[in-house]
Parts: structure tokens; C-alpha cells; sequence
């Protein structure tokens, strides 16, 4: 390479990272928000340009460019964006709300209101004028802490033209949370370019990072002091209606109505009080089924709207396999035969949010009913927590979590713990650069009737450099360490995971980037010492035209100390206190998803525990842009094993259709057949936005048996069919 070109990356690199500033000034006249920025004050605005390529290189400008401005006045922020690129020939594959990012023509504005560089929202528009929003947490430093589940009222809409297309947003103050009397805020944007196949930042984030990564941020600047925002209300009242029948039970049909809402107050422009009153979820998106060959629980993400706002400051304790508190254990409890049942919600209080620069507290609530003769008590969930920014990056954070059984007497016949309580300790950690992220967290619990305060502790530390990505973890939790309202996935046990990867990022050529590394787990038992082991070599790489693949080969051991069914079928067990030791091979390939039709596949082949397993998952992706999408899961496994008179096979089969009529009209069909659970779920959706954050949902389910014989397999016997419309509309004060 030429010095004189050298020299022009490294200047613009050093330049574009976390060094531009854009002003806002206030606004006096009137703005149609139609996509097109054709009032005249939009030509004396400050523009934010100059965007920088982060994928596939992060040291050159990008090809696709784009223009930002903003204005703002007392009650809202007016953006207008203009972004430019070739022909019209916009990538949107869907019209519904809340899109994913990749693969599509779209811009996201991330707004860290506090310059914590910790938190931060989201706001996003397409060419065709979707909108999404969200949170970011954590600082940004894994996929994972970017959340859409979070909705508020606002909006925007786009217009595409020859060669570019502008969008127009207008945002409430009211939906954010802020500093009063703020003349800055941190701020980036990032947009994807299906047309170059790019993704460009305002600011130029590494890509060593996530594009999410709150480290490198600008700033906006505004010409006058923000005022505050306390004092507002929403009111957000619903109304159901619904009927169902369980035919496997020959039980008669139910007809139910329920009424029920919630409050937003913003006590301050930082802080916000959530109630909730009869809460119902019945629209809520089933959960995808799995095959689940694991000897432990299975994680399912919190869908329910009202636990996700601030999620993080209660949900973000621990590792996400040692989780004090994990709300989807409220309004789930166990009858007297120790299955699971819906314990209602009757009410709830969720008091979060920041009270300065540096500190967020959260304060949550929620009640339960009973249902006594089956051993459901009405029980009480508290949960409090601290989280106090020190140094640039980092936090400290405390919390408490208290289960509360009422009804004492009456649960002491089922023998049902009356309280249950966890408390402890995190230090997250972030340098300024973002090169060292890591965390570290001590916890206790207290029940009744237990002695002394049984801990959970992890520490984790990565480093991640241009070539060099290493990191450490530990974890303990001890044998009568008690969560219940957490998700601790499995006790008494140590265990420690290294891993190492070195990166590549060629020049020329056909891959984009390549990571080459190891990754080991060991498990230790008291007693038993170690019981378990994992370590995995390989590789994964980008190309530039979208595609990725890894291919790894893994040596396992595993000691069962309980009899367990490798299958996962109902089969016979492998016998407990024996240990088995084996390799395979796996490896996945996804395509460009920028196409009308992409697919991703994962095949497995070799040994498992006494025998061999074969297996394959994967999902092809239909698009007729931008209305329609229909994405088709599948997992298959075949099992060979010595023990069992015969083979054994599992397999799951779920397509999805995504149909939207228009931006406000939406319709979802999933339909989910397992062997494995012997069941066939059918969910139908239809969602009519006919207002900002509010809707109208009919939502149809339906399961039906499915024999673990191939000759029953397709017969029709239905479980149970249910069919629900709810209505909820946002009020503003």
C-alpha cells in the first residue's frame, strides 16, 4: 500500500471515530411529517454527513452517503434524513413495525440521552417509511443488548425517489427519559445500503465492535436547555373478548371477557412510574418450539410489553444462566401435582429510570391470585435494584428480589415455601475503547426454613483487539442456592470456560473476515470432581457478499449423575454414575439474505454419549418484497444408539407466513409440528394499528395431538382451540 494513501485511512479513521458534533436549533414553524423535507427551514439546518463504512471495511467513507438534520421545541424532535444510493430499487421485505435491520434499505438513530454510553434509544425508518424503536443496554457490547420489544408513540414516514430516498420522524420528549435542562446528548446513526451491500455510521465504529457499541459515539447539541417532560400521563385501557374449549379434557366451551390497562407517569424527565391493572397478554407471540436434547431448562425470552421497558436494570443481574430474576416466573406457578399453571396477575407497580447522571434505581411489583384448592397461592413479587456509573463505562449494581406467599397457614398443608428471597452485588466493566469488557457478581438466598445464605458468583473478561479476541469466565452456584424467581440453570457446581480466537479482515478477495479459535468448558463436582467437558475448535468467516459459515469440531465428556435420556423421546435411559466421551462435527452456511429466497442450514455428524446422533437444522426464506415473507423451520435428528431396540428420530417442522396488507394491517400465521412433544400449535395473528400504540388483535391457537407413532403422526385429534380479539388504545394527558 502507498504511504500517501496510508496516511489519508489513518487520518480519516482517527478523525470520524466519536470526534463529530451536530447542532440543533429550535424550531418556530410548522412541519407536515410526510418524507418530504420541503419547508423551507430544513435548508438552514446543521446536516450530520460524511458517513463512514462499516461493513465490509471501517477506514473509507461510505459509497451510499446520507444527510441527517434536526430541529426541535418544546414538546418533540423533528429529524429528517435523506439517504442516497442508485436507481429505486429499495430493499424492504416487509411493512410491519419493528423490522430486523439486515438485509434491507433503512436507517437507525441512536439517541444515549444521558452520555452514559452505557443506555441508550433507538428509532429506525425504511425506505418505505417503517418505523422501529428500542433500547440498547449494557453499553451495546453484544448483539444481545439490543432489544425492540420496547414501543412508544411517535412517528415517521419515507418517500423514495431516483437515486435517493428522505424520511421525516418526529419524537416526543415525552416518550424519552432525559436530564432536565440537557444541552447535549451522545448520538450516532447507523444506516444498511442493500444497493452497495454496506453498512456506514455517522461516527465510524470499528467493526471489531457491534455497529450497536455506544463507545464511539458524537454529540447533538441544542441551542436551548431541554425542558422537562415530568407530569405527563398515558393511559393505555384494553378490552377482551374470547372463547375456547379444551377437547382433551371434554370440558364445555368458555366464553371470557376482561377489561383491564395500564398508566405511564413521567415522574421526572429521567424517572417513569408504569401500573398495571388486570394485565392480559394474549396477543403476545407464541413461543418458537424447540428441540430440547438438554439436561436442563430451556430459556425463553419475556415477550410481555410490560416487563421490557428498563428490562435490563432488573433482568440484567448475573449471567444469563445464573439469573436472579427472571420475569417470566411471575404469573407461572406450580398446582399441587407440581405442574405448571397460569397464576394471574392482578396488579403491578414498576417505578425506573434515572434519578441523576449516574445512578438508575428500579422499583417493581406485581401480585398474583390463588387458586387454593389446587395449591396456587396469591403470591407478592418485589424486586429493587440500584446501578451507580463509576469510571467511564462501568457500573455497580445492587438489587433484591422477594417472593412473599400469602396465606400462610393454608400453604403450609402443600408445603410451599413462604418466602424466598436473593439479594447481591454486580461490577460491570468497560473501558473507554471498548478493548476490555467483563463483569463480576456475588449473590446469596434466604428461605424459610433454610439455614445459612447459600451464593451464586461469576466473572467473566474478554479482551478484543483487531487480531486478538480472549476472554475468561467462571461460575459457581451452590447446591442449596435458592432463586425461585430467577433462572438458574443448573447447581452445585464450578465451572471455568477459556477461549481464544485470532481475526482476519483480507483485503482482497472473497471473504470479508475470518476468526480461527478454541473455546473450552470444564464443569467440576464436589465429590465427583469433573463431571463434564467441552472444547470446540474452529472457524467462521463472512464473505462479501453477505454469506457466513463457521465449521467446528467438538470433544465432549459427560458424566450423568441421573438417569437421562439422550433422545429426548421417552425412551429408555442411560443408566446415572456413568461417563461417556465423544466427537462431532458441525457446521452451518447462510446466504444472502438480501435475496428473495436465502436459507441457513446447520448439519452435525459423529458420536453421542454410547452411540451416534445425525442431525440437521435450518430455515428457508421466502420474499415476495415487500409484503409477504414466508420463512420454514426445521430440525431433524436420527439417533443410533446401542441401548435401545432400535433407531429413534425427532423432528420439528415450523413455516411462518408474514403477510402485511399495509403499514398499519398485519397478519402472522405460525404453525409448529413436534414430534417431540407430540403436539401440532397453529397461531394466527391479525393486528390492526389504527393509531400510534394502539391496536386491534385477533388471535386464533389451536393444538392438536400428535402421536409418536409414524401411522399417527397426521391424524387429527384436537388438544384445544381458542380464539381472542382485544382492543387497547394509548391515551395522552
Amino acid at each position: 500500500m502507498k504511504l500517501p494513501y496510508l496516511l489519508t485511512i489513518i487520518c480519516f479513521s482517527y478523525f470520524s471515530f466519536g470526534q463529530k458534533k451536530l447542532s440543533v436549533n429550535k424550531l418556530t414553524d410548522e412541519v407536515v411529517i410526510d418524507g418530504i423535507m420541503d419547508e423551507g427551514f430544513w435548508t438552514t439546518a446543521d446536516v450530520a454527513d460524511d458517513f463512514v463504512q462499516y461493513f465490509p471495511s471501517d477506514t473509507v467513507p461510505a459509497f451510499g452517503q446520507s444527510e441527517l438534520k434536526m430541529f426541535y421545541d418544546d414538546k418533540r424532535l423533528i429529524i429528517g434524513i435523506k439517504c442516497y444510493g442508485k436507481g429505486n430499487d429499495w430493499v424492504v421485505n416487509s411493512l410491519k413495525r419493528d423490522y430486523r435491520a439486515g438485509g434491507i434499505d433503512n436507517m437507525t438513530l441512536v439517541f444515549d440521552a444521558f452520555q452514559d454510553k452505557t443506555n441508550a434509544y433507538f428509532f429506525g425508518i425504511n425506505a418505505e417509511g417503517v418505523i422501529r424503536e428500542g433500547v440498547i443496554t449494557n453499553g451495546g457490547n453484544d448483539f444481545r443488548d439490543f432489544d425492540e420489544s420496547w414501543d412508544n408513540k411517535w412517528k415517521g414516514e419515507a418517500q423514495k425517489f431516483d437515486g435517493y430516498y428522505t424520511a421525516e420522524l418526529e419524537i416526543p420528549f415525552s416518550s424519552l427519559r432525559y436530564k432536565s435542562g440537557s444541552q447535549q446528548w451522545n448520538f450516532d446513526a447507523y444506516r444498511y445500503d442493500a444497493q452497495y451491500n454496506e453498512w456506514s455510521t455517522w461516527t465510524g465504529t470499528p467493526r471489531i465492535f457491534p455497529m450497536t457499541n455506544l463507545a464511539y459515539h458524537g454529540t447533538i447539541e441544542w441551542e436551548e436547555p431541554l425542558k422537562p417532560t415530568s407530569g405527563t400521563i398515558s393511559v393505555i385501557p384494553f378490552v377482551t373478548a374470547g372463547v375456547s374449549k379444551n377437547h382433551e379434557e371434554g370440558t364445555e366451551t368458555q366464553f371470557t371477557r376482561d377489561i383491564g390497562g395500564d398508566v405511564k407517569v413521567a415522574v421526572t424527565s429521567g424517572l417513569n412510574l408504569d401500573l398495571t391493572i388486570n394485565p392480559d397478554f394474549s396477543q403476545v407471540e407464541v413461543d418458537r418450539q424447540i428441540t430440547d436434547l438438554s439436561r436442563f431448562e430451556i430459556f425463553f425470552p419475556e415477550r410481555r410489553q410490560f416487563f421490557l421497558e428498563n428490562a435490563d436494570l432488573f433482568s440484567g443481574f448475573g449471567f444469563s444462566n445464573i439469573n436472579p430474576f427472571f420475569s417470566r416466573r411471575i404469573g407461572v406457578s406450580r398446582d399441587k401435582n407440581d405442574d405448571l399453571v397460569q397464576n394471574r396477575i392482578y396488579a403491578g407497580a414498576r417505578l425506573s429510570g434515572k434519578v441523576n447522571d449516574d445512578m438508575r434505581i428500579g422499583l417493581l411489583n406485581m401480585q398474583t391470585g390463588s387458586v387454593k384448592e389446587e395449591g396456587v397461592f396469591a403470591t407478592n413479587y418485589t424486586v429493587a435494584a440500584v446501578q451507580q456509573k463509576v469510571m467511564d463505562r462501568s457500573n455497580i449494581g445492587f438489587m433484591m428480589v422477594n417472593k412473599q406467599v400469602l396465606g400462610i397457614d393454608e400453604a403450609n398443608a402443600f408445603d410451599i415455601t413462604r418466602h424466598n428471597r436473593v439479594a447481591g452485588i454486580d461490577f460491570n466493566f468497560a473501558d473507554k475503547n471498548n478493548m476490555w469488557i467483563g463483569k463480576t457478581f456475588l449473590h446469596g438466598s434466604l428461605s424459610d426454613g433454610e439455614e445459612g445464605v447459600p451464593i451464586s458468583h461469576g466473572l467473566e473478561l474478554a479482551y478484543n483487539s483487531r487480531t486478538w479476541v480472549v476472554g475468561w469466565r467462571h461460575e459457581y452456584v451452590d447446591e442449596d442456592y435458592d432463586a425461585q424467581v430467577g433462572f438458574i440453570r443448573r447447581k452445585d457446581y464450578f465451572q471455568i470456560n477459556p477461549n481464544a480466537g485470532y481475526q482476519l479482515f483480507p483485503a482482497k478477495g472473497m471473504f470479508n473476515n475470518i476468526t480461527m479459535g478454541v473455546d473450552a468448558e470444564f464443569v467440576f463436582r464436589p465429590e465427583i470432581g469433573k463431571s463434564d467437558h467441552e472444547i470446540t475448535m474452529g472457524m467462521r468467516a463472512q464473505t462479501r457478499d453477505n454469506a457466513r459459515f463457521d465449521i467446528g469440531v467438538s470433544h465432549q465428556y459427560i458424566f450423568l449423575t441421573d438417569a437421562f435420556d439422550p433422545t429426548g423421546t421417552d425412551s429408555e435411559t442411560l443408566p446415572a454414575m456413568t461417563g461417556y466421551n465423544y466427537i462431532n462435527v458441525s457446521g452451518s452456511y447462510g446466504s444472502d439474505r438480501r435475496k428473495p429466497v436465502s436459507f441457513f442450514i446447520r448439519p452435525s455428524i459423529g458420536a453421542y454419549f454410547n452411540g451416534r446422533r445425525y442431525g440437521v437444522r435450518g430455515r428457508l426464506t421466502f420474499v415476495a418484497k415487500p409484503k409477504a415473507q414466508l420463512a420454514i423451520d426445521m430440525n431433524y435428528n436420527y439417533f443410533d444408539m446401542p441401548h435401545l431396540d432400535g433407531s429413534r428420530e425427532t423432528f420439528l417442522l415450523g413455516p411462518r407466513l408474514d403477510y402485511t396488507f399495509s403499514k398499519k394491517l398485519f397478519f402472522t400465521t405460525i404453525v409448529q409440528y413436534n414430534t417431540q412433544s407430540e403436539n401440532t400449535n397453529i397461531n394466527a395473528r391479525l393486528q390492526w394499528r389504527f393509531a400510534p400504540v394502539s391496536d386491534f388483535f385477533l388471535v386464533f391457537t389451536d393444538n392438536y395431538f400428535t402421536g409418536s407413532d409414524i401411522s399417527d403422526r397426521f391424524a387429527i385429534n384436537i388438544r384445544n382451540r381458542a380464539i381472542v380479539a382485544k382492543l387497547t388504545y394509548w391515551l395522552n394527558t
